[in-house]
Formats: structure tokens, sequence, C-alpha cells
């Protein structure tokens, strides 16, 4: 496999209470993305992706504590697989792969959604091994305790009520403080999955154009892998209705950004929005205390309420990052951001898609140049207007699956240049096959899986754990 992850600091399940020095200088602020700095031969791909667990004889969702269970599971790749556990207050709630079989990470999501925070992998033919070894395991260990797991953007069947709380200290308060700034912010904790893709920059001024091209090209990417067309059983009038929530989920901290776009962005900017954004908590002794709505500032200045005379470390700062959600997200690395869930066979597809786009300079010019005249106004409405419409998306005098015939040919040719070949002399551009059937076909994945419900299904929300599990 690859090296192991970058000291799992993407993972938002804390594996240590150590929290490190206290932050002196505002500079240091920067100084901790300027670290993400790296030469392209240590350049790796990071996947991330999230699925729904269910009993397969009720079609219920699985609770945390019972021995068909999310715990049930964790002990189970434990014990078969060698995985080691992660503790919160005397239970598990993740686990940690061993170095020697890549160094991944399993987290739980607020509603009990299981996610893979893959290794650092060099190449997608070692990111599709990993995803193939893990869904294989979960599939293992799943079928063991009569349980299922289902790719998609959005829960399609079970009601907030319905849906379980995992025992992790953060999503209490992160819950709690949801309700006051917008009114989907639960619907995205508890009943939203994502794959996500994290990928390395070389410099300051590779990190802006890769940030760039990624805030623009996103919601191209959100329509490709629309996957969420259901809530509660029935269609809910959306493609991806997991994109839409991040629409009314929390204005401080969500959105495509349009700063970044600006003369004079960089590092030192992105730490002032950072800083502006407001907490959620701070961990101290093994405890998530909730400090919602108040600010990082006044942290650094040792006057947060509670924590009067205190600084905050590279940890806080790096745990506070992790509580900002815009489309594409900076740590020390760049995290794609924009995808719904979805099947097996298209979890090598998106970060393939992004690899070709941003590893190989040719390509990430060739994207620079295909949106450069796209307006504010235009990016925003784009993104807008995909969680409803997804590929028919119109813009200009064309239309978004257009734009992204246009974004997967470069794609392509990313790849080619790539050249990266497995053990059976293949390239990586066979991982866009998936990606190009969609296009060539005209309609996003939740187009048909309504067609399925309004036809196949009849109707019939519950065909979907049948015919979509992995």
């Amino acid at each position: 496999m690859g090296a192991a992850p970058r000291e799992r600091e993407h993972m938002t399940t804390k594996t240590s209470d150590d929290l490190g020095p206290p932050i002196e200088d505002y500079a240091e602020l920067v100084t901790y993305f300027e670290a993400g700095n790296k030469p392209a031969e240590n350049w790796h791909i990071g996947t991330e992706h999230e699925k729904f667990g269910f009993h397969t004889d009720t079609l219920t969702p699985i609770p945390y504590d019972t021995d068909r269970g999310v715990r049930a599971m964790l002990e189970g790749m434990q014990e078969k697989f060698g995985w080691a556990p992660v503790m919160e207050a005397g239970k598990i709630i993740g686990l940690l792969q061993p170095a020697d079989q890549g160094g991944g990470t399993i987290s739980l999501e607020p509603g009990g959604q299981f996610e893979l925070s893959g290794a650092q992998l060099k190449t997608l033919h070692e990111t599709c091994d990993e995803v193939n070894s893990h869904l294989e395991q979960v599939r293992e260990v799943g079928e063991s305790l009569g349980i299922g797991f289902l790719g998609l953007g959005f829960s399609p069947k079970w009601t907030m009520d319905e849906t379980p709380m995992m025992p992790k200290g953060r999503y209490r308060i992160m819950r709690d403080y949801m309700q006051k700034k917008g009114n989907l912010g639960r619907d995205m904790m508890f009943r939203s999955c994502t794959v996500q893709v994290n990928l390395d920059f070389s410099s300051e001024a590779d990190m802006i154009k890769k940030l760039r091209v990624g805030l623009a090209l996103q919601p191209l990417v959100t329509a490709i892998f629309a996957n969420s067309p259901f809530t509660e059983g029935k269609p809910n009038g959306y493609r991806s209705f997991r994109s839409e929530i991040w629409r009314d989920t929390d204005p401080d901290r969500t959105g495509m950004l349009p700063w970044v776009f600006d003369e004079g962005f960089g590092f030192e900017a992105y730490a002032e929005y950072a800083l502006d954004v407001p907490m959620y908590f701070v961990y101290r002794d093994g405890i998530y205390h909730d400090v919602s709505g108040l600010s990082f500032r006044d942290f650094m200045d040792g006057k947060l309420k509670g924590f009067e005379g205190q600084k905050p470390t590279e940890t806080d700062w790096s745990d506070h990052i992790t509580t900002i959600f815009p489309e594409v997200r900076l740590k020390r690395f760049i995290e794609m951001r924009g995808a719904d869930g979805g099947p097996w066979r298209r979890l090598c597809a998106q970060p393939a898609v992004l690899v070709g786009l941003l590893y190989v300079q040719s390509a990430l010019d060739a994207a620079w140049d295909m949106f450069k005249s796209w307006t504010t106004e235009e990016r925003q409405a784009m993104r807008d207007g995909v969680p409803t419409t997804a590929l028919q998306t119109p813009f200009r005098s064309s239309n978004v699956g257009a734009l992204a015939k246009e974004m997967i040919e470069i794609s392509r040719v990313g790849l080619k240049n790539r050249n990266r070949i497995d053990r059976f002399g293949d390239d990586e551009v066979h991982f866009l096959n998936a990606v190009e059937a969609i296009l060539d076909d005209g309609r996003s994945p939740a187009d048909e899986l309504l067609d399925l419900y309004e036809n196949e299904w009849n109707g019939d929300i519950e065909r979907i754990f049948t015919d979509c599990a992995y």
C-alpha cells in the first residue's frame, strides 16, 4: 500500500490527548498551512467515503450499542482484521489500521455513517485496491451480523427520529448549535453521506491555483455524482439533496468562498477567514467543552470565555479547521467535498477525476483556462442549480453536462500523461469509465434511481436496499 496517513490529521476522531505547546503568535496559524507544502514526488491521494448501515431483515438503521449495531461492527473489524480501537469515554468510536496494512482509519459520522478515511497512496490503482479491500472486510463482518451497507448521498427512508446518534462528544455540541444557524444542519450530520478526495500542493501558488480550480469545478463534480433523490421513502425533488442541505446549514462556515479568487489570496487570507468562523468546542482532558459561537481570536488572545488565560495549541487550530465546511476545504492538503456517496463501482472514479485535473500541470492549466472567464455570479448560480437539475443545469448557451464532458476530457489526458502503470500494464485512465458512462447517458445517478423507483420498483423504496447495497 502507501505511507501512513498524514499523522491521521484528516480524522475527526481523537486518537491522542497530546495537545502540544501553545500557539504564541498569529503567524503560527499561517505556518500551519505552509507546512503542507510538498514536492510533487511526495504527493499522495487520500479518499474518504461514507456509507449507511442497515439491518438486512428490518431495513432499519443500526444503533450504536447493540449486538447488531455499530459497536459490534467495530469490534468485529478489530477481531477479524486486526484494526486497533479508538476509544472515547470507554466506548469504541473508531479504528486504526496497522501501518503495514495501509494505515487507514475508520470513523463514525453522527448518525452512524461508517467512514473509511483512507491512507496516503501514490496511485489510483492503490486507491481502488484499498476501496475493494475495505468494502470486502465490511461486507464480511456485516453479513455475520445481518448488517448491510448502502452508498447514497442521503438516507432514503428513515426519519430523523429513527436515526441513531453516535457517542462522540463533539457531535452533541454540533447538533445543538446547528439548529441556531440553519434549517438543514442536522440532516447534514445525521442523514447524509459523501465521498471526499484529499490532494497535496507544492507551494502557496500551487495551492491557490488548485483551490480555485477545485471550487470552480466542484459543482460539475456534484452534478456527475448526484445520488440523493429520496427522503423518507419518496422523491424529494432534488438530484443531490445532500448538496442542497449545505446551502441551508450554516452560512458562517459553508459555501463557494468567492474571496479565494481575489488578488492577494493565500495562506494568510485563509487563516484570517478561519479565525472568524465561530468555534464549536475545545478538547481538554478527554472532554469536548462547548464553546459554540465563540471566537478563536479571543482564544488566541487568552480571552476565550471559560478558558481565560489559556492559549490554543496547534491541535486546537487543527480541530477548528475541521469544523469549517466550504465546498473545498484547505488543511495541510486540499479536500474536495462536493460529491454524494455512491456505489462501489464509482468510489474509484471521483478521485480519478480530480487527480487527472490537479496532479498534472498541463491539465491544471487547461482546467484553469476552462473557467477563468466565469464570474462569481455564474459560479454561484451553477452551484445553486446543480442540486436540483444536476447535469441539465443551464450555463451560458450550454449546460453543466457539456462542461462536465470537457472537464473529464482534460482529466483523461492528465491521467494519460501521469502514466502510472499497474502490474497488468494499465494506466489510470480506465477509472474514468464509470463517469464517462454517466455523461454518455446524459443522466445523473439520481435520474437512474428515480427511473427505477417509478418503474421497476413500482414506488417501493425498500428495493433500494437490495438492488443498491454493497
